[in-house]
């Protein structure tokens, strides 16, 4: 069943101030609740279940007698008893704590020693244990993004450019597996951190970019989101203080210049502003400051994903207005990413960087290119690029076909506003 749906069920059709209570709560602490159920139960599905259900009897529970003082921590409790209570209900309560035990998923781990005295959180615990080794690489990322951000199945396939239908299958194995096999719910000691890096750093970066251009809903920007992704960022590398890996510090980097522009992407109207048209007044220095620094203590030889979409960024917030911008050298570092992670993604990315760099002509041939492959068809920002790129070329006419087909496409309710204006701009220059 859908989270967000079932959720959103049990709220009236005008919802009441508790309603929406109910709802933020759901939006900025569900990964949060989920992964402390987990870890009391070690069941993904029971404790999605049971979060889905506490969500929904406090729409009812708290009409009548007002919102908690914790509200996190009365839907966890909630939870906890409605799990107890379907264990119960399977008479099969006392083997399901003595397997939980011998599997060492409901006892008091032992945490592995770490020199700073940090404790991981749970969800920190949540996102080792879905990057376990014995998991297939393919399915360790979308679990933790189902789990942890509460993003639906259609969502993940979305980003991965698979069916839904896959994504459901791999994501039930996957969760069969953890619990089949006892994979344990804890941060591994320092020495087997790096085994499971890379895909923890591309998790936190998923995380990242799901706060800095969220799928669905009204918002652009889900700053919750984003701060957990720095917060957890951050902890990676404490983790790690000894020898942080160059791919961390770059990750933290990149994840801290974005966030920089945070307050310039939107105008007081609350519309998408885009980099060039950006106040970089409104950009937070000191953050940049922060990762630069970062960035430029990088080994000079670091050509991981991270360190160079992080130099990337860097040449995006050195420039003081948007004619400083070093176009070229964006694309000379995009020629070494294809090279690193190739993708269309990437490759769209470049397209644009191109386009800047050489001209609106060159950009668009490298899109076109790009769109032949069929590989980013259903992938709104491939149509939005064109769009853009012919409106500046003056081909109004397939301008607004292709805003027309980005349209059909976009899911965020802010960026849907956005095509909509520069596709009434482009017909209205066509009359």
């Amino acid at each position: 069943m859908y989270i967000r749906k079932y959720v959103q069920s049990a709220m009236p059709a005008k919802p009441s101030s508790t309603a929406l209570a109910v709802e933020e709560v759901y939006r900025v602490d569900w990964g949060r609740i989920v992964a402390t159920l987990i870890r009391l139960f070690g069941d993904f599905d029971l404790a999605e279940d049971c979060a889905q259900e506490a969500f929904a009897a406090a729409v009812v529970q708290w009409a009548e007698s007002g919102v908690p003082e914790i509200p996190r921590a009365w839907i966890i409790q909630t939870a906890r008893h409605k799990a107890i209570d379907r264990i119960r209900r399977r008479r099969r309560y006392a083997e399901k704590l003595e397997s939980y035990a011998v599997s060492g998923m409901i006892r008091a781990a032992e945490e592995p020693y770490y020199d700073n005295g940090e404790i991981p959180d749970d969800r920190l615990r949540l996102i080792f244990t879905c990057c376990h080794p014995a998991l297939a690489p393919e399915v360790q990322v979308p679990l933790t993004l189902r789990t942890l951000c509460g993003l639906e199945t259609d969502e993940i396939a979305r980003a991965f450019l698979v069916s839904p239908t896959t994504m459901a299958q791999r994501l039930v194995r996957a969760k069969h597996k953890i619990r089949d096999a006892g994979i344990p719910y804890v941060v591994p000691g320092t020495n087997d951190l790096s085994a499971r890096l890379d895909a923890v750093l591309t998790v936190i970066y998923l995380v990242f970019n799901e706060g800095y251009l969220a799928t669905r809903g009204g918002a652009l920007v889900r700053t919750d989101l984003c701060s957990e992704a720095i917060r957890l960022g951050r902890l990676i590398l404490t983790l790690m203080a000894q020898q942080p890996p160059a791919e961390a510090k770059a990750l933290l980097a990149l994840m801290l210049l974005h966030d920089a522009r945070r307050d310039a992407r939107l105008n007081e109207a609350g519309e998408l502003v885009t980099l060039e048209k950006q106040d970089r007044n409104l950009w937070n220095h000191e953050q940049i400051a922060e990762a630069l620094l970062l960035v430029n203590d990088l080994p000079r030889n670091s050509l991981g994903p991270f360190a160079l979409q992080a130099a990337i960024a860097a040449e995006h917030c050195k420039a003081a207005r948007p004619a400083d911008t070093d176009w070229t050298e964006i694309v000379r570092i995009y020629d070494l990413l294809e090279r690193a992670q190739p993708s269309p993604v990437v490759s769209l990315n470049r397209a644009v960087a191109v386009a800047m760099a050489d001209g609106p002509h060159a950009g668009l041939a490298a899109i076109d290119s790009l769109a032949a492959s069929n590989h980013l068809d259903d992938y709104h920002l491939l149509h939005a690029a064109r769009a853009d790129l012919l409106r500046r070329l003056g081909l109004l006419d397939e301008s607004a076909k292709s805003y027309a087909r980005a349209l059909t496409l976009v899911t965020n309710e802010s960026e849907r506003r956005f095509l909509e204006r520069r596709l009434l701009e482009v017909q209205s220059s066509q009359n």
